[in-house]
């Protein structure tokens, strides 16, 4: 476990016409995942990140840099030049059980390598990213976690990293949340091949509506609910598809869309520049339209 020190650079409006830029600082924490210096910890702790500075159990400072970062997934991936590192094991979130004992490592408030530890409440839940979507199968624990705590390890009692802390909700008490290691592994090793995720996008302003009981019947719908076009973006996927306002989306590729969540989880990468298939019910009508979805930048 190491911490995470950030230095970010602000623009603040002085008496003067100019800009005046101030550094604001702040911290979180990580984990060391590869002996040659990788690290992951929360996208939250370093975006936007000037400087960053890592240090190590031993007690060694060390300037880093971002190597990739999601804030939808709140994950990202940071380097230092150090080899021989310890790494941490990674677990297998998926082998989870409610009531399984759960180990949070961070540095709150600054005070470092601070434990915690309680079990986990509940599995599969889901969480809002600060990029507005949705982080599937996240973990919740009772291990107290505190600000600093964001982006180090949950572990199981065999000292596996089953997770990376990332939230807590305030006021609440033993309601804290961990991104399941699966779902870090999946993104790092992403990462670490493009420096980014690739998703895809359809060109939207949307929300989830109710569908009247009579169009679900007669069409045999999934779901009782879906996703209805506010308006398109000009020269995107939705337009040149024909996407109109008030079309209901209800499935992609006869995968049922219930919400904009749905829609979300979705358009990944592998629909980027491929034919897919947008069903949608326009006033009484159910229609499939061909689409091509594009990456979103």
């Amino acid at each position: 476990m190491v911490n995470v020190e950030v230095h970010q650079t602000l623009q603040t409006a002085g008496r003067a016409r100019s800009a005046e830029p101030r550094e604001r600082r702040g911290g979180g924490s990580g984990f060391v995942f590869t002996p040659d210096g990788l690290i992951l910890t929360n996208s939250h702790v370093v975006h936007d990140a000037t400087r960053i500075e890592v240090t190590l159990p031993d007690g060694r400072r060390t300037p880093s840099r971002t190597i990739g970062d999601d804030p939808a997934t709140d994950l990202a991936v940071i380097r230092i030049d150090v080899s021989g590192l310890q790494a941490v094991p990674l677990g297998d979130s998926q082998q989870l059980r409610p009531g399984q004992m759960a180990i949070a490592i961070g540095n709150p408030y600054g005070f470092q390598s601070t434990v915690t530890a309680g079990v986990i409440s509940a599995l599969g839940r889901s969480l809002r990213s600060y990029s507005g979507r949705l982080i599937e199968d996240v973990i919740q624990t009772d291990a107290a976690l505190n600000p600093g705590n964001s982006g180090g390890p949950l572990v199981d009692s065999r000292g596996q990293v089953i997770g990376v802390n990332t939230a807590t909700i305030l006021p609440a008490q033993g309601i804290c949340f961990a991104i399941g290691i699966n779902t870090a592994k999946f993104v790092a090793s992403r990462l670490l091949r493009d420096g980014r995720i690739r998703r895809s996008y359809i060109g939207v302003s949307a929300q989830t509506v109710p569908i009247h009981r009579r169009v679900v019947r007669f069409y045999g719908l999934a779901r009782e609910t879906g996703v209805v076009v506010v308006g398109t973006e000009d020269r995107s996927p939705a337009r040149r598809a024909g996407l109109r306002e008030g079309d209901v989306i209800v499935a992609l590729d006869d995968k049922p869309v219930a919400g904009v969540d749905d829609l979300h989880r979705l358009l990944t990468d592998a629909q980027v520049g491929a034919r897919c298939a947008l069903t949608v019910i326009r006033h009484t009508d159910r229609l499939i339209l061909p689409i091509f979805p594009e990456e979103a930048v």
